[in-house]
């Protein structure tokens, strides 16, 4: 083998190892585009995920009000049973 065979071989490795070289910054230039698109496509479900917690957090939180308020109408309304009853009997002991 001739040293201009030798050359030639190294012309042909450098060239296949550059278009290879090519190929693999091609190839990374995607998948960092995909990153990107990915790692906002998180940050969106993050940022729902967060806006739903807070929503939840206020359901619950209307909600253990309506509960006392239930609650709350509740017992005023056994007051007044009450209330009335003692009225009553009252009445019943002034005759």
């Amino acid at each position: 083998m001739t040293t201009a065979d030798h050359l030639n071989k190294v012309i042909d490795k450098a060239t296949r190892l550059i278009e290879l070289c090519a190929a693999l910054q091609e190839e990374n230039d995607l998948l960092k585009l995909e990153n990107q698109s990915l790692s906002a496509a998180l940050n969106a479900s993050k940022n729902k995920t967060k806006e739903m917690d807070e929503k939840l957090s206020v359901l619950k939180l209307a909600k253990s009000f309506s509960e006392t308020n239930e609650k709350s109408l509740d017992i005023k309304q056994k007051i007044n049973e009450f209330v009335q009853e003692i009225d009553k009997c009252i009445v019943l002991l002034k005759k």
